[in-house]
């Protein structure tokens, strides 16, 4: 179990958003909008085919482990009666919480990843397949409906827990989805308090924070044009 964790992390933990856009022309993708190595700040470099290429990506890195542990131990295609379902699903959740923190915590950019949105559903599309799907039916209605793409990734990762008692019955494969989503929920406790403050940054906009500073400047600037323009009066 350790070492497919392991593994887990080590597949994770590559910055296929950072590759890619450095790749594009774009340089270092954590200079831009909010820092963040995922799709949704790849998006603010207006590249939509970048940003969802790279969310396919960071969705494909928690499916690896999944799926191989499901092909290799499947129940009803080998004979491992030692497994069961549920051990599988457990098993293919904790490797794949690896991958989740690779991805939020590479080792190789000094644990500074992304919020592990993509990579989590990526997990449970394979592990859970009905908690995934209800997962991401419920971001893209939430991004839909309010435009945050941080609010649809912490509604929708909440739900996580609850689908799998309803769908699976089974209470460890429930706890390390518990696990997932308090940790995913932790890493967008920034996004938490600026959709409180109303300066979140809605899909597909610059960051918000940057365009308010350049506004303040504008304005500053267009102050000290009119104040010259008076004295020269």
């Amino acid at each position: 179990m350790l070492f497919l964790f392991i593994v887990g992390y080590l597949i994770g933990s590559v910055p296929f958003g950072l590759f890619l856009t450095k790749m594009a022309g774009y340089g270092d993708i954590r200079k831009t909008g909010s820092g963040n190595i995922g799709a949704t700040n790849v998006l603010r470099t207006g590249n939509k085919k970048l940003a969802a290429l790279t969310l396919l990506l960071d969705a494909a890195k928690g499916m690896i482990i999944p799926a191989i542990l499901i092909f290799v131990f499947n129940p009803d295609a080998t004979p491992h009666a030692e497994l069961t379902s549920a051990d599988i699903r457990f098993m293919s959740l904790t490797a794949g919480f690896g991958a989740i923190l690779g991805h939020c915590l590479p080792v190789w950019l000094k644990f500074k990843g992304g919020k592990g949105v993509a990579t989590s559903i990526g997990v449970l599309l394979i592990a859970t397949p009905y908690t995934g799907l209800l997962v991401c039916a419920m971001w893209l209605y939430m991004a839909f409906m309010h435009k945050y793409s941080s609010l649809a990734a912490i509604v929708a990762i909440s739900i996580a827990p609850v689908a799998t008692i309803i769908f699976y019955h089974d209470m460890p494969s429930v706890f390390i989805c518990a696990v997932i989503a308090v940790f995913v929920i932790i890493r967008h406790k920034d996004n938490i308090k600026r959709l409180i403050n109303g300066t979140e940054t809605k899909i597909g906009e610059k960051n918000r924070d940057k365009n308010a500073n350049k506004n303040t400047n504008k304005i500053a600037n267009e102050d000290n044009e009119n104040s010259k323009g008076s004295k020269d009066n």
